[in-house]
């Protein structure tokens, strides 16, 4: 039984570990600011037109599922609130976040993993870099930075297409359908919608350069890796949903 447990418990240990030095490095130099920016463009830049053209198209849906049960109890002027609610608590942090785990930690990870193969992360060592620093933490700061604004970006396009379903099927005014939206909003809930993104962010970078470093196998290593990051960061997201939202829950 022990042994079973045994590689997980040490897997567990590493990856705390990682997490512990990336997130120290980040409060002391070098910073590495070139990578810093470089990574922001890569991650954020990267990744806009898919999430916006996701947060859109979620709005959408969510705009048309909602109209049939609002039409039917004649709340058709409450679609602003509910597409809102949704959007910024729960459904747009965690969808951007699937997004970008699966186009950037599996990035991470690839990219990490052919530098572990090729043993250009050891020669890092030889020369006195620490890999940590150069490749763990710009790759986390750069990916806290990008996330929640990606989330912000996402919420609002989703917005604008549950908007113009409530506009076009059933003749919802601007201003009420937007006065609405904004109204519903707590301090709660926007609170709740930048932090889970970046809990989120933490998550995706660590388990990207977690899994890229720890690369063994040549190639079909590096495949393993990358399916590795995407299935166990897209695992945590879930997992520390829960969590977050319970805490938020609790806090109203």
């Amino acid at each position: 039984m022990l042994d079973i447990l045994k590689a997980p418990v040490e897997t567990f240990q590493d990856f705390v570990v990682l997490s512990g030095r990336a997130i120290g490095n980040a409060f002391r130099s070098p910073h590495y600011f070139d990578d810093i920016v470089l990574q922001s463009d890569a991650i954020g830049v990267g990744s806009l037109l898919i999430v916006l053209f996701i947060g859109l198209f979620s709005g959408l849906v969510m705009g048309l599922q909602l109209s049939r049960t609002l039409a039917t109890y004649g709340a058709t002027a409450e679609m602003g609130q509910l597409v809102s609610v949704v959007l910024v608590r729960e459904l747009g942090p965690v969808l951007v976040a699937l997004l970008v785990a699966g186009r950037n930690a599996s990035g991470i990870a690839s990219e990490l993993g052919s530098m572990k193969v090729t043993e250009q992360i050891d020669a890092m060592r030889a020369l006195g870099t620490d890999p940590t620093q150069k490749l763990v933490t710009p790759r986390l700061i750069a990916m806290a930075v990008t996330l929640p604004l990606l989330t912000i970006l996402a919420d609002f396009i989703g917005l604008i297409g549950g908007y113009l379903i409530g506009r076009y099927r059933f003749g919802l005014p601007f201003s009420q359908y937007w006065t609405s939206a904004w109204q519903i909003l707590q301090y709660n809930d926007v609170v709740q919608g930048l932090v889970k993104p970046f809990a989120f962010a933490v998550i995706i970078s660590l388990v990207g350069c977690f899994y890229g470093i720890r690369t063994s196998g040549g190639t079909e290593g590096v495949g393993r890796s990358t399916t590795k990051a995407v299935v166990v960061s897209s695992i945590w997201i879930f997992v520390v949903d829960f969590f977050l939202g319970e805490i938020f829950v609790n806090l109203t």
